[in-house]
């Protein structure tokens, strides 16, 4: 993908998401099935896992000197993928979400989409090459190039999106 095609995909999955929480009514934003995550948990997931990324991205100069540059050939989208989910797909405690009320919904929302603003800002700044070259820590996979993480952050809201219906599904049975 180009950095406009990621850009946009990246947008757009997490705009998906967005939109289809946001239609959902109270009881299904709320609604817990065993100990899966509600709606509601997994918008605050998602918005938890951009928040690092407006201020890492803001210093090219801070990527390279902290995290440093990708030392092997990049991966496509599917192998960033592929290998995501051979992990545990365990989020670290920080990206773990507290209980969600139903009148959090518009502020999470307002907040996660002033948060992709950002971060798409910021990724346009970056040359095609730093994309690949610029390395950042994933806590499941290693270091990645910013190009890959964002293969995965594009990734991240449609799985936990998938989620989200599977647990409606469950409601409308």
């Amino acid at each position: 993908m180009t950095k406009q095609e990621l850009i946009k995909t990246f947008s757009d999955n997490h705009y998906t998401a967005i939109s289809y929480i946001q239609a959902l009514p109270e009881s299904h934003f709320s609604f817990r099935n065993n100990e899966k995550w509600t709606a509601g948990q997994q918008l605050k997931h998602i918005l938890l896992t951009l928040l690092p990324f407006p201020k890492v991205l803001q210093s090219k100069h801070f990527i390279a000197q902290k995290f440093g540059t990708l030392e092997r050939a990049p991966w496509d989208y599917d192998t960033v993928r592929n290998n995501y989910l051979k992990t545990s797909r365990q989020a670290p405690k920080q990206f773990l979400p507290e209980e969600i009320a139903p009148e959090q919904k518009e502020l999470l929302i307002a907040q996660t989409e002033e948060t992709l603003e950002t971060i798409n800002q910021l990724l346009a700044l970056y040359k095609e090459e730093e994309l690949d070259r610029l390395a950042l820590p994933h806590p499941l996979l290693g270091k990645l190039s910013i190009r890959e993480m964002f293969y995965l952050m594009s990734y991240h809201p449609i799985h936990h999106l998938n989620q989200i219906k599977e647990n409606v599904m469950v409601l409308n049975k």
